[in-house]
């Protein structure tokens, strides 16, 4: 397994951070590069993406749970507070189902709590189709104009080749196998009212992919939600509108 630090492991509090699909740990480096004082942040690969081995048999989203629980175990992290984008903040859902008494804490940003309609699903197959006949640079095509909001494409053109970037350093088989996962996740929405810990949801205003209205939901939904909506971003907000993002992060990791 691979993963990215920073704020060094003496720190007294510690922040996770699961990536979106189909990109890796280094999208959350405007976040490792601004960790804020006393906290000791981690992003890791998941499984099939970057620098981290798959599982074998049938793809679950528990898989990402469970290799985070043994990253837990690894560094040592008894309780952290977790966060997740897209595809991250269904991993999100999925550890704190499985093992929610180490988190105190969590983000959800640009994502959302339901399950895969049926429409939804078509389209995880068309891209698995997608994958099988063009392979990933195909995949970047297609994602990278829906994962950047409008204004970012207009005002910032370099990051739609850094992000590309990121999807091309992964495998066919991950991604194909990470579709899978995200087709086939359990619905999430009736754990919300249980999750009575710090919740900061986050969205981006032009996100297209996991729109305002799936984070209003969940926030209304949670015990101790709090809502923030970034201007000019879309649904790769930490990245888009990374100044924003620090700014509603920062005071939330300032009360836990």
């Amino acid at each position: 397994m691979r993963w990215l630090e920073a704020g060094g492991a003496n720190a007294a509090r510690t922040l996770v951070w699961l990536h979106a699909f189909p990109l890796g740990a280094d999208m959350w480096q405007p976040q490792l590069q601004a960790a804020p004082e006393g906290w000791r942040v981690v992003a890791p690969d998941l499984a099939g993406f970057g620098g981290t081995a798959d599982h074998s048999g049938r793809p679950s989203i528990d898989d990402f749970a469970h290799d985070l629980d043994d990253l837990a175990h690894h560094l040592g992290l008894r309780h952290f507070v977790l966060g997740g984008l897209s595809m991250g903040g269904y991993a999100v859902f999925a550890y704190l189902r499985l093992n929610p008494s180490r988190v105190k804490g969590i983000i959800l940003a640009d994502t959302k709590s339901g399950a895969d309609t049926s429409q939804a699903q078509s389209g995880r197959q068309k891209m698995l189709d997608l994958v099988a006949s063009k392979g990933v640079d195909a995949v970047a095509d297609e994602m990278v104009p829906k994962l950047l909001g409008a204004t970012t494409q207009r005002a910032d053109p370099t990051l739609a080749l850094k992000v590309r970037a990121m999807i091309q350093g992964n495998s066919a088989e991950g991604v194909s196998r990470a579709i899978q996962r995200l087709r086939d996740r359990p619905d999430a929405t009736p754990q919300l009212t249980r999750t009575a810990i710090p919740a900061l949801v986050m969205v981006g205003e032009d996100d297209g992919i996991t729109p305002v209205a799936d984070a209003r939901a969940m926030a209304s939904a949670l015990p101790e939600a709090t809502l923030v909506v970034l201007p000019r971003a879309g649904h790769l907000s930490n990245l888009e509108a990374s100044a924003a993002f620090q700014g509603a992060l920062v005071p939330f990791l300032g009360a836990q």
